[in-house]
């Protein structure tokens, strides 16, 4: 019998894991065990995929998708490491079927990402608009005149005709 060793890594308490590195590790040891053909030096040969696949089984040229600049980097953002945790709080009852979080709304999709994978049903996220602060990066104040906006609108010209 070996000694137990109680001693801990550091970095890895307290922190959320790094789900991209993770998720590439389970892909190619899946891809490992159950279709050795298609790697090479810890590379994946997409044709041999694809062949190994077949067509039916890839998506088609055109698919609607959500789509906007800045998507890869979001996917890359949410995938990073966190050190924050959820603390229930005492007015919200532990048979619940609903749990109210306040947090930063990035940071709180990484702590739910591990724990709460496909058990959470839905997510509002209410955007802080309004609140006054001025760390607020997007900007908040649409209001205008009625003259202003016929103006944007090109429904006046500058001389209010």
């Amino acid at each position: 019998m070996t000694p137990r060793n109680n001693t801990t890594d550091i970095t890895e308490l307290g922190h959320s894991p790094d789900v991209r590195q993770e998720r590439q590790q389970q892909l190619l040891d899946l891809l490992r065990q159950t279709a050795p053909e298609v790697l090479s030096d810890n590379q994946i040969d997409v044709e041999r995929l694809k062949e190994l696949l077949g067509e039916e089984r890839l998506s088609p040229a055109e698919h609607y998708e959500l789509s906007w600049a800045g998507k890869k980097d979001a996917r890359r953002e949410i995938q990073k490491k966190t050190s924050h945790t959820l603390r229930p709080d005492a007015n919200n009852p532990e048979s619940a079927q609903h749990m109210l979080i306040e947090g930063e709304n990035l940071e709180v999709l990484r702590v739910l990402q591990k724990s709460y994978y496909g058990k959470v049903k839905m997510i509002y996220i209410d955007p802080p608009y309004n609140t006054g602060n001025d760390s607020f990066v997007y900007p908040d104040d649409y209001s205008e005149t009625l003259d202003e906006y016929q103006k944007r609108t090109g429904e006046k010209n500058e001389a209010g005709f």
